[in-house]
């Protein structure tokens, strides 16, 4: 796909901020201790980065899924870890306020999440519901102008450090299944909210995780997001929008790898002559090139559709998500490989690329989500 100037700028400053605010320092300590950097955070924010879909009466920047998706990309060719930084804002976090928010949550809630003033969160996997989301424990049942919410939420990335979480639990027990849940916006400091311990994790240091507990929390109705019982849908409309982002970081992951691993390449000499030379690296380059290609015309494509309309859209995102979490995966493995012994190092970025890869197949529906998510639309 050939990019408009608009968009071609767009690229490059991310690029640029990229290449320039995400330091090895950084990085490293990000790692090291897996804490949220609230400087580069709000550095984000300052660019308007967090804001970059939401649109301009909202406080947002007004951008569309493409503009998004380059964000994602540039970003995460340098960092995966920070590109998630202005990641839920543009999607999980805000998009069910997005999709069926009324005027007043949306004042509310969008501005300041736009702005990096406020973090919110996505909350629906538990202990015992991930992939089969439709085992939802967690209960809301109404009491005056409240409902109250107990149960027990799993794998909340930004928990520890977030404001809000969109939370869905079920308020109607005779409906099986997915049927009967219903979203909330749950204020992080109410009584009866608590944290678990953030989880220690092979990769994605440095936006922690952990578990959201719900004790007799009461929620007025009024941040009851959209229709009661009807919840689930919207999460599904929601994960259209996070599978794209996490296509595009992996797309960008993926091209980070591979420029490690050319440069490497080029530099390292064995037998008296560079990497380059021999035809089992070389192979092994041009598959990498060849794969990130193809996901990136997927992606792109895939995000203008899903802007138009196209009724295809969900199918498009699962098979991005689907066809570049695994892409990347390969190609962070072939870039350790070419590096060799030096790959497993962590001094060098392509191990860490390759440890960050490995969640890219799991979270926002696994590749056999994926699957069936396919197969469910081509098989109608």
């Amino acid at each position: 796909m050939i990019l408009n100037e608009k968009q071609t700028m767009l690229r490059d400053l991310c690029r640029e901020f990229a290449e320039t605010e995400f330091t090895d320092e950084l990085l490293d300590r990000l790692d090291e201790t897996g804490e949220f950097d609230w400087d580069i955070f709000h550095q984000m924010a300052k660019y308007g980065f967090t804001g970059i879909k939401t649109p301009v009466e909202y406080g947002g920047q007004g951008g569309d899924s493409l503009d998004y998706v380059l964000m994602m990309e540039e970003f995460s060719r340098v960092s995966p870890v920070l590109a998630i930084y202005a990641n839920t804002s543009n999607s999980l976090g805000s998009g069910p306020l997005l999709f069926c928010g009324n005027e007043e949550q949306k004042q509310k809630y969008l501005a300041p999440i736009a702005k990096g003033e406020k973090i919110i969160v996505f909350s629906l996997t538990e202990p015992g519901a991930g992939s089969d989301a439709g085992g939802t424990l967690t209960t809301a049942v109404e009491d005056g102008d409240y409902f109250v919410l107990n149960g027990r939420k799993t794998f909340v990335s930004g928990a520890p450090i977030a404001d809000y979480a969109i939370v869905y639990a079920k308020t109607d027990p005779t409906q099986r299944g997915s049927r009967g849940i219903s979203m909330f916006i749950v204020d992080l400091t109410l009584p009866g909210v608590s944290l678990g311990k953030p989880e220690r994790k092979m990769g994605i240091n440095g936006y922690p995780t952990c578990d959201l507990i719900l004790e007799d929390v009461r929620i007025h109705k009024s941040d009851l997001l959209g229709p009661k019982d009807n919840g689930f849908r919207t999460a599904m409309q929601t994960l259209d929008g996070g599978r794209l982002g996490v296509a595009a970081q992996s797309l960008g992951l993926a091209q980070g790898a591979y420029e490690e691993a050319l440069q490497y390449s080029k530099d390292r000499k064995q037998f008296g002559r560079p990497l380059k030379d021999f035809q089992a690296i070389s192979f092994m380059l041009a598959d990498m090139a060849t794969e990130i290609e193809a996901a990136r015309e997927l992606i792109y494509s895939t995000a203008v559709k899903k802007d138009a309309g196209d009724p295809e859209a969900s199918k498009l995102c699962a098979m991005s998500k689907y066809f570049a979490s695994e892409m990347a995966n390969r190609v962070a493995y072939k870039a350790v490989q070419i590096f060799g012994g030096y790959g497993y190092i962590n001094e060098y970025k392509v191990e860490r690329f390759y440890r960050d890869a490995r969640i890219l197949t799991i979270y926002e529906g696994t590749t056999q989500v994926q699957q069936m998510v396919i197969a469910g639309n081509i098989l109608k």
